[in-house]
């Protein structure tokens, strides 16, 4: 079924998008006559060399090496490999548009409000890759960040990078254990943190939560504070205080370790997702140009923090030379339209948001199209599905002219799969198009690509932004499990999609036990470590359950030597839970039960638990050794 459409582009923006002249450079050169999306798509498939050759090309990548050949195959899609022999550097191109325009618009909570241009952006930029250098700081090592969403994170990552380190950051609201089962896997040499950050009114003094995880990092050599609260802590002018003004950029292979990010640990602790520098690069810049239609000069914002991997996504914009927008606090404080005014203010062009934000605005009964903005083209939303509601509510309490693009990908790409199009209209319920030269299927349970069926999202091609591997995983052994164990040679990612005749994708969840409230993936190993150490707790097992388009974390424990779950036990788990590991991690509900139920080889069935109180079919039974005891979830009031 095709969705009724909500929006349409005019022929004049149709025509004036990145994407229609990059698909008439693609006519002109190869000689093809292309006048739709579904022909672009098809050939950039079906001729991937070319495709990313002219991604590359578009996207005007600065480098000091050119490749000598786009991709060697491998029989295992994931030892491909992309633009042999070039060599480049992330941050030099993200810092090529050297100019007075602004590059970054910075405003906290606490009405600081910073605007840094790109020359003084590399110029700060210079003076820390200098410091990092006189520390001794060498390609490949780890420099982490614990740091609220400041320019000094942006300046922190570019300098590092500018140098060939890898960069790796967790948001300051992580508990210490959640912090230190990612970073004690990686090793950094530095921290960057600050002395603190505001929220909903409040100074919060992260210190004490630093020096923890400080302690407990043999490898850390230096900690570096920026200032934000002004109470003192701040060693900021340590790194900044030199009167270097050039970059010695540090050109590296393309498949060079950038990033480090982390999976949710549904199975054990994060597993250290490692991306590279071009396949980032190359990635962003074709979404960016291409599905975003951003450009130079462009202000585009995405509700973040610097543990999550849309943060990457948007420092990746100052490449096409646009202007990025930060935002760090409360978005409901002091009003409840307070971070809109903020954006209109600015003139914003790009709005990157979630869909629980935008439920949250229609149950405060925010108008939004109060608000004027001017040079609004677009609302990206991604985390979680976008409801019928949301998109109601924004074609009629926002504007009918602006275009709403849900986008699905995640970390373990640091990209998208299915995302919008300039081009193409809009249809309530659906992602508009599956990303250029993403291979992306509908797997039914057969394993067959079925469309207007609910099925498994898979990829069968490779693309730049596979990660590389896990960090420290021996023979990519956990990676290969990861994401391509249940089909050979063809990556799954655990979504549910269906794609319909018309190219459209709808999104209906995790297909795996990740646990997903307000978009935020969360692995149940993280929740279980803490909860299992609490002395009347016998065992537990955390699901997800879906509410009104959202998800939200459902615990069900087991008490030891016949103790009563008491509200005053839930609220020590609820306690216990939010400090070791984060607010987003306390879960919705906690009901006590008999037994958790295992498989013969003593793995807990969440799976089996997830389709019962979500009103599913168990997949499989016959796995489940105790299976009566799931009788009792059944009979549970959700």
């Amino acid at each position: 079924m095709i969705n009724k459409i909500l929006w349409k582009p005019s022929a004049q923006n149709i025509k004036e998008s990145n994407l229609f002249r990059f698909t008439q450079n693609i006519n002109h050169k190869y000689g093809h006559n292309f006048d739709s999306y579904d022909d672009l798509y098809k050939w950039s498939i079906s001729e991937l060399e070319k495709f990313w050759e002219e991604v590359w090309i578009f996207s005007n990548i600065k480098y000091s090496q050119k490749f000598t050949n786009i991709i060697k195959k491998d029989k295992r899609i994931w030892k491909t490999k992309w633009f042999l022999n070039s060599k480049l550097n992330y941050a030099e191109n993200l810092l090529k548009n050297k100019d007075d325009n602004i590059a970054i618009h910075f405003f906290g909570e606490n009405k600081v409000k910073t605007q840094i241009t790109f020359n003084e952006l590399y110029s700060e930029v210079a003076k820390v890759a200098h410091s990092f250098r006189s520390l001794g700081i060498r390609k490949g090592d780890r420099i982490a960040g614990f740091i609220p969403n400041l320019p000094e994170a942006i300046i922190s990552m570019l300098a590092a990078t500018s140098i060939g380190a890898v960069w790796s950051s967790c948001s300051p609201d992580f508990g210490t254990d959640a912090v230190l089962d990612r970073f004690k896997q990686i090793n950094p040499k530095i921290i960057i943190a600050s002395d603190g950050y505001y929220y909903k009114g409040k100074e919060v003094n992260y210190n004490n939560k630093l020096n923890k995880i400080v302690s407990s990092l043999s490898s850390i050599e230096n900690v570096f504070i920026a200032n934000y609260l002004n109470i003192g802590l701040s060693n900021w002018d340590k790194l900044t205080g030199n009167d270097c003004d050039e970059i010695n950029f540090e050109q590296v292979d393309f498949n060079h370790p950038l990033y480090i990010m982390y999976s949710s640990g549904t199975t054990g602790k994060p597993k250290s997702i490692v991306h590279s520098v071009g396949g980032t690069l190359v990635q962003h810049n074709k979404e960016h140009l291409l599905h975003v239609n951003l450009k130079k000069n462009d202000k585009i914002f995405y509700y973040s923090t610097c543990g999550w991997m849309m943060w990457n996504w948007l420092v990746s914009s100052l490449a096409v030379g646009a202007s990025i927008v930060l935002y760090d606090g409360n978005p409901f404080y002091p009003h409840k339209d307070s971070l809109l005014n903020k954006l209109d203010e600015i003139d914003i062009n790009v709005l990157g948001t979630s869909a629980k934000y935008i439920s949250a605005l229609e149950s405060y009964n925010v108008n939004p199209g109060k608000f004027p903005f001017k040079l609004l083209k677009s609302i990206l939303s991604t985390g979680s599905v976008l409801s019928s509601d949301n998109f109601n509510y924004i074609y009629e309490k926002w504007s009918d002219k602006i275009q709403l693009s849900s986008i699905s990908g995640g970390t373990d790409i640091i990209s998208c799969f299915a995302l919008g199009n300039p081009i193409l209209p809009v249809r309530k319920m659906e992602l508009q198009c599956i990303g250029l030269g993403m291979s992306v299927k509908s797997f039914d349970k057969d394993g067959f690509h079925r469309l207007n069926t609910k099925g498994e999202l898979v990829c069968d091609q490779p693309f730049p932004s596979m990660p590389i591997g896990f960090w420290n995983d021996f023979k990519n052994k956990k990676f290969i499990s990861t994401y391509f164990s249940d089909y050979k040679n063809i990556w799954k990612h655990g979504d549910y999609i269906s794609i319909n005749e018309n190219g459209g994708v709808i999104i209906y969840g995790r297909s795996d036990t990740t646990l997903n409230p307000g978009g935020v993936r969360i692995g149940t190993s993280e929740i279980y470590e803490i909860v299992e150490k609490i002395d009347f707790i016998d065992d537990s097992i955390a699901v997800g359950k879906l509410y009104d388009d959202d998800e939200k974390i459902i615990l069900f424990v087991k008490m030891k030597n016949n103790i009563v779950l008491k509200n005053d036990f839930i609220s020590k788990i609820k306690k216990d839970i939010k400090n070791s590991c984060s607010p987003r991690h306390v879960p919705f509900k906690i009901l006590e039960v008999k037994d958790i139920p295992y498989t013969i080889n003593g793995k807990k069935i969440e799976i089996a638990v997830k389709q019962i109180i979500n009103g599913q079919e168990i997949s499989n039974k016959d796995s489940i050794v105790n299976f009566s005891c799931l009788e009792e979830y059944e009979s549970k009031r959700l």
